[in-house]
């Protein structure tokens, strides 16, 4: 009896195995909002890697994080190192391209906890007297993390941090537009 369950988890690992090397090689989560103000009282907010500490969901993972700003003070050659706890990691960003009020791509790379290598994006759509605002990021999938797919996906490991980004850049950006029109 145990040589068959023996067997059949063998089988099922296998399947696994085999399946995970047919998931695309590649990932996407994304996220959109409609902030009620206009796309250019929202791009500084997202433009200036310093105005990030408002907004960002991982800012307060590690009140100790360690930051580093380089390069132009905001838009295209903008960059920003982190390092922080176990919860933050470490890794930078720099702004690649940022077409005001817009669109923004930002080239992502993690050192810690896992190397990693994306490429985010933010694009501003004003509709009427809002914005929508969408959160993206992309890149490779290596073989192992489509392997844990099975269980827990990139989608829900990092959407409901974009969500939760998203409600406070939201937040930041209609308190300043509520203080603009006083």
């Amino acid at each position: 009896m145990i040589q068959y369950l023996l067997l059949g988890l063998a089988a099922l690992v296998g399947l696994l195995l085999v399946a995970a090397a047919y998931k695309p090689p590649s990932f996407r989560v994304q996220r959109s909002i409609r902030i009620s103000t206009a796309a250019t009282r929202i791009f500084p907010h997202l433009a200036d890697f310093r105005h990030w500490r408002a907004w960002s969901p991982w800012e307060e993972l590690d009140p100790a994080l360690e930051r580093a700003y380089g390069g132009a003070e905001s838009g295209k050659s903008a960059t920003y190192a982190w390092d922080g706890n176990k919860k933050a990691g470490a890794g930078s960003m720099e702004i690649i391209e940022a077409l005001d009020p817009r669109r923004i791509t930002i080239d992502l790379r993690f050192t810690r906890p896992f190397p990693a290598h994306n490429t985010t994006e933010f694009t501003l759509n004003e509709d009427g007297d809002a914005t929508e605002v969408t959160w993206a990021m992309h890149g490779p999938q290596p073989y192992l993390m489509r392997l844990m797919t099975f269980f827990y996906g990139m989608d829900k490991l990092i959407g409901p941090d974009f969500e939760k980004g998203l409600a406070k850049l939201k937040t930041e950006a209609e308190r300043g537009e509520q203080g603009a029109a006083r």
